[in-house]
């Protein structure tokens, strides 16, 4: 909760207030300024009053009503003037960039087509490069619950903030979870929304892109009375953010490979893209579908895959005989009406199809639309202890999608007769398929079957009710809190139905010609013979609708919150009161997600299965914190504080546990600060990591530890304990290994444990009033978090059970590999969640502040830097640390520059933000000079510059987001990272260009 806020001894003011502004890292150096009491909040004119007196600060990451606003732990405040003067559109744009996250990557609206938690369309926030369920969302003080889509939903999604109620962000990047419990690993984030509005206020903001598409528009309208013994306040928005598509953009038209030639001999080296394929009939290297990590051999549409025999070559193919053949009615010899395009010496990428013009339709940028409602107020009762009645409302609807590229392969068993004739007799290519209806494979069309579409519509509300006022000792004050949160979401999207396919698939002749199905029923559709038409993506409309259906599933989130809070002075001490703060809290948690039913019976076709994930949690804790002023006003002491905090924590999930922190501030002198902390926290695994219905999906028959030993150097006990199952050293595995991804409750899972240490330094040197004021803080942080909840991955699972001289009579890793299938030998896997991973991050945080008046106005700029000095993790205990720091995507330095001038009613802005150069070579052991690959970033900066102007009740804000219309530097296709384009999947690239905005504020 937000703490309370009086006002400080004249002794302390100036110096509390410089400390804070450092603290309290905000461009333009605005700091807002709370009432009495603990939630309630100044009208903006009062906190732009506050700014200027710095008088007064409350601060996140305390139960404790201060009278000096120095925080032990770092913080950062962002107001709401200066995310519109910044031109961000939206809460998630401006919590999510470089100077919050410190250039950690983000999960945003240009996830849409990968598979993240939370689901399409949610926006997180994970804090020093961590994941966002390690980071806790408060809304004045109060948690946020998950919300979201599918089965892994367990983090706050920024979509349901409030943005045109938010006065301001403190953002802790400390661990806290002896303050506020589980989550609060790598720092905590409070949403503080405007209070005590008189009248209406209403707002508009238009971001618009150079080149078109990703679009952002917002309107609101606030309102709000006060009056003695109450006040309520509300506002209502509508967010709308038009789809980017990766044929918008030049960057993401041609994907490529984008590697490089190398001289085995010399080693020289050729210009990116050199080694690409290149398109026979144009001679330019060939695209691929944008953002699909393309495999060696390539993606292959417009073409049949049989067995291997002898036909005529493509122009450009090599070879005389082909597994891979397309359309050619020209050809009468070898297969009539086909020419080869692959099978031979070489995979003759350069003559296959490889890339359809469809696959531009694919989203960059998910398309949105978001609406809120948010509503609050508090009553006087004059009764309970001078008791204030207050609650809180939030209703909030998000309707997302995302286009995406459907592929299919289509089957058509031996002998079928919609094969031509010269296919029906052919070899079998494979064994029988899902769609083949117990029959081998006789050919496989590679087909490009157009644009899908994946939508969610995600209806969130949260409500608080609580009561607060003056306890039954002097000078204490109780807050009662009642919370509860739903989040129930629709999520379709489109699919091939396997029994449909199947039944379409096994055809008669029919009598006036043609084919029609063997089972009529239920409307079956015969599927299209094979033709060059077929091939080519021309499915008749009438069978894709009959095989290509909309699935729909639904996830439904509730969390329930009661805490009982009390705070007040414990006792005097020469130097100031000791002051505590105690409170107890119960929580209970509820998941439900039901995919949809073709899903849970395993009837999606090239799609993996999934179960239903069902379950709870409830946790009860008790927790203390007391702040000790030791020193005050001293020579060598003007200030000496502690503070220390503790909770204990009974889940019902896994038992009971406790954290604590400790921490200390000291000034020795008025322009220099100590401070440090230390403290353990934990993070609950969130309920998709406990209950995740069983995913079912496959790895390669290569990954079964018992194939083909005698071509490799197998341990004594992998000898052994393959032929404990009957399989001889020359046994080769055909068969996939099936894995299963499931929550891991009924392994014994166990609460993540983390420990924090930070420490810093405060300067604030005393300058003439010419010079201005120049302050500097630098802080370093270390989280180390161990038994981390994770998943092994299948591969991984089966070398270390395999090569366990115990084997399955020994527990480990075994437990979660079945016994081989009778007849097959096929392996299953259960990959579930487990306790595991260890994660450490250690880094430095730069804040420098220079104020001064210069001309008519005043002169403000804050430079902010992160230097990540580690970002490692490992899977298990015996594991050496990887280092990610400085890789692709993950950078060791990022910096942020605000400055701003301010004179009368004008205010003029220029931001830049710097993402270091990034290379992954050391990491993955190549030699930078020699690699075919590119695997390096180069620096990346991003200019804003924008106006402001405010007369009587009206403020208007425009400016220029990119203003230099930078790019996403790029990476070839190496198989270590998702692509955009040739760009790294990264949300510290900005994805839409140059932008234009407009903010037009009003109050009535």
């Amino acid at each position: 909760m937000a703490s309370r806020t009086s006002v400080a001894p004249k002794r302390h003011r100036l110096s509390s207030a410089l400390i804070a502004a450092l603290i309290l890292p905000v461009a333009g150096a605005a700091f807002a300024q709370d009432a009495a009491k603990p939630d309630a909040e100044a009208p903006a004119t009062e906190t732009a009053t506050a700014a200027t007196s710095l008088e007064t600060v409350t601060v996140t990451g305390s139960r404790i009503g201060r009278d000096t606003f120095t925080s032990v732990s770092p913080l950062q405040v962002i107001t709401r003037e200066e995310t519109t003067l910044a031109g961000f559109n939206s809460a998630a744009g401006a919590l999510q960039s470089t100077a919050v996250t410190g250039g950690s990557a983000q999960i945003n609206n240009a996830y849409g087509g990968f598979v993240t938690n939370g689901g399409p369309g949610a926006n997180t926030l994970g804090l020093r490069g961590m994941d966002p369920t390690r980071t806790l969302i408060l809304l004045n003080g109060r948690r946020v619950a998950p919300a979201g889509s599918r089965g892994s939903v367990g983090s706050a999604d920024l979509n349901v903030l409030p943005t045109s109620m938010i006065d301001r962000v403190e953002v802790l990047k400390d661990g806290a979870s002896s303050i506020y419990g589980s989550d609060a690993v790598a720092g905590v984030v409070n949403i503080i929304t405007r209070k005590n509005l008189d009248g209406f206020s209403a707002e508009a903001q238009y971001n618009v892109t150079e080149d078109g598409g990703g679009d952002e528009t917002r309107y609101s309208l606030s309102w709000g009375k006060t009056s003695d013994r109450f006040s309520i306040s509300g506002s209502f928005e509508a967010y709308d953010r038009d789809e980017l598509t990766l044929g918008d953009r030049d960057w993401t038209r041609c994907n490529t490979y984008y590697r490089r030639t190398v001289d085995p001999v010399t080693g020289a080296t050729g210009a990116w893209g050199s080694a690409d394929p290149i398109d026979y009939m144009t001679g330019k290297p060939k695209c691929y579908p944008a953002g699909n990590s393309a495999g060696v051999n390539g993606v292959t549409i417009n073409t049949i895959g049989t067995n291997l025999r002898p036909g005529v070559g493509a122009p450009g193919a090599t070879g005389t005989s082909f597994n891979r053949w397309r359309p050619n009615a020209a050809i009468t010899t070898g297969l009539p009406g086909f020419e080869g395009v692959g099978g031979g010496a070489t995979t003759d990428l350069n003559v296959r199809d490889t890339f359809d013009p469809r696959t531009l339709n694919r989203s960059l940028i998910s398309p949105v639309e978001v609406k809120t409602g948010f509503v609050q107020g508090a009553f006087d009762l004059q009764a309970l202890g001078n008791a204030e009645a207050y609650f809180e409302v939030l209703a909030n609807r998000r309707e997302s999608s995302q286009t995406g590229f459907k592929q299919l392969s289509l089957d058509y068993a031996r002998g079928s007769i919609l094969l031509p004739a010269s296919l029906q007799t052919a070899q079998s290519q494979a064994a029988p398929t899902e769609t083949t209806n117990g029959r081998p494979l006789g050919v496989r069309a590679f087909i490009g079957a157009g644009n899908d579409k994946n939508s969610q519509t995600v209806d969130f509300w949260k409500a608080t009710g609580g009561l607060r006022g003056d306890f039954v000792f002097t000078d204490w004050h109780y807050d009662f809190m009642v919370s509860k949160s739903r989040s129930d979401s629709d999520y379709t999207f489109e699919s091939f139905l396997i029994d449909r396919m199947s039944r379409s698939l096994d055809v008669v002749a029919a009598p006036g010609g043609g084919f029609v199905c063997r089972d009529p029923s239920g409307g079956c559709v015969a599927a299209p013979a094979l033709s060059s038409a077929v091939i080519g993506g021309q499915l008749p409309q009438t069978w894709r609708n009959y095989v290509y259906q909309p699935v729909t599933g639904n996830t439904l989130y509730e969390e329930s919150t009661v805490n009982f809070s009390i705070d007040g002075p414990l006792f005097a001490l020469p130097y100031g009161e000791v002051r505590g703060a105690f409170g107890l809290e119960y929580r209970k948690a509820k998941i439900d997600d039901t995919p949809p039913l073709d899903s849970i019976n395993n009837n999606l076709l090239g799609l993996t299965s999934a179960a239903p994930t069902r379950g709870t949690d409830s946790v009860k804790e008790i927790y203390g914190e007391i702040e000790v002023p030791l020193l005050s006003g001293l020579k060598g002491a003007e200030e000496l504080v502690l503070n220390a905090s503790a909770r204990y924590t009974d889940y019902k999930s896994y038992g009971g546990d406790h954290t604590y922190k400790i921490g200390g501030l000291w000034t020795p002198v008025s322009w220099l600060t100590f401070r440090a902390s230390y403290g353990t926290s934990y993070r609950a695994p969130a309920l998709f990591e406990q209950f995740l219905g069983g995913t079912s999906g496959f790895i390669a028959s290569g990954n079964d530890p018992c194939s083909d030993l005698a071509a490799n150097d197998p341990s004594i006990a992998l000898l052994a304990n393959c032929a404990s199952e009957g399989l001889a050293p020359g046994y080769l595995s055909t068969n996939s290994v099936k894995v299963i991804t499931a929550g891991g409750a009924e392994q014994g899972l166990k609460a993540e444990t983390s420990k924090n240490f930070t420490t810093g330094i405060i300067l604030q040197p005393e300058f003439s009033k010419s010079f201005g004021d120049l302050s500097f803080a630098v802080d370093y942080y270390k989280i180390e978090v161990e038994n981390g909840v994770s998943r092994a991955g299948g591969a991984e699972i089966l070398q270390r059970c395999y090569n366990d001289p115990e084997f399955r009579n020994g527990g480990g890793f075994c437990r979660l590999v079945d016994a081989r299938a009778a007849g097959t030998n096929a392996l299953t896997v259960h990959d579930s969640y487990v306790n595991l991973a260890t994660d450490r991050v250690r880094g430095l945080d730069f804040t420098v502040r220079y104020v001064r008046d210069i001309g008519p106005g005043t002169l403000r700029t804050t430079l902010q830097a992160t230097h990540f000095l580690e970002q490692s993790s490992k899977l298990f205990a015996e594991d050496e640390l990887d280092d990610y720091n400085g890789n692709v995507g993950s950078p060791s330095y990022t910096a942020t520059l605000d400055t701003t001038y301010e004179w009368k009613k004008w205010k003029v802005r220029y931001g830049l933000e710097w993402v270091d150069a990034t290379q992954s070579y050391g990491f993955y052991g190549v030699d930078r000079a020699t690699a075919p690959y590119k695997m390096h970033t180069e620096d990346y900066f991003l200019s804003h510059l924008s106006t402001q102007y405010k007369w009587d009740k009206w403020s208007v804000t425009g400016g220029v987001r990119n203003l230099f219309g930078a790019d996403p530097k790029v990476i070839s296709h190496s198989g270590a990272y998702n692509r955009v384009g040739n760009a790294p999947l990264y949300s510290g690239y900005d994805y839409v260009g140059r932008t234009f905005f407009m903010n037009v504020q009003a109050d009535f």
